[in-house]
């Protein structure tokens, strides 16, 4: 057997144990942003964190705007694919507390499996990539719960949907940072009680009922 047949493996599990040391430190990361927010962070506290050297750590990522770039950039992928589902159009029968509270449970879903989400994309000094990617998210979000909306409120005006959609979304973002902050029972009572703030708040605007937006 050729030295060169012997050798072909050792590329694919040195990118592998690569692989598995950015999830660590991604991990880690997530912990110490969570823990102090961006701004307090350090190189220094990740790395011990993630129980090994600055060293190590340096290798992979140069500073810790990279190690949160990176770790948005994989969060958004995933916020985006949970958005979507949650915002995805829904059988026009369907009464309106069933389709927020299906809606609020996914939201919810990922901001409490991956809480440095928030911390991130809400701290006073986040990197500018990242604010500009959260835009474009928040842009489209705002979008897909005006088409949303647009089916339920079919005599509002385009500004009164807008509002309406904005409104949602800042219902939604209060109650998180609540959600958050709490645990157990607590944290579930809170979940709810966004529910029932938007549910009290769009049935008199759309009657209770939710429709499926118009396909262009």
């Amino acid at each position: 057997m050729s030295d060169t047949t012997e050798k072909e493996p050792q590329p694919r599990r040195r990118q592998a144990r690569g692989e598995r040391r950015i999830a660590q430190l991604l991990q880690a990361a997530a912990q110490v942003f969570c823990t102090t927010g961006y701004t307090a962070a350090s190189t220094n506290a990740i790395a011990r964190e993630a129980g090994v050297s600055p060293g190590t750590l340096y290798q992979f990522f140069p500073n810790k705007e990279a190690i949160a770039i990176e770790l948005g950039d994989r969060l958004m992928h995933e916020m985006r694919e949970a958005y979507g589902e949650a915002l995805a159009p829904v059988d026009p029968a369907t009464p309106l507390e069933e389709a927020i509270g299906s809606a609020v449970d996914r939201f919810m879903a990922f901001n409490t499996d991956h809480p440095v989400f928030f911390a991130l994309m809400h701290g006073p000094d986040i990197p500018g990539r990242m604010a500009e990617a959260h835009a474009q998210l928040h842009t489209t979000v705002i979008g897909r719960i005006e088409a949303l909306l647009g089916s339920l409120m079919p005599d509002a005006t385009p500004a009164d949907v807008s509002r309406t959609a904005h409104v949602c979304l800042g219902v939604y973002k209060a109650g998180l940072e609540l959600v958050l902050s709490h645990e157990g029972a607590e944290r579930a009572a809170y979940v709810q009680e966004t529910k029932d703030v938007l549910i009290r708040y769009l049935e008199p605007l759309t009657g209770g009922r939710v429709g499926t937006p118009a396909v262009d």
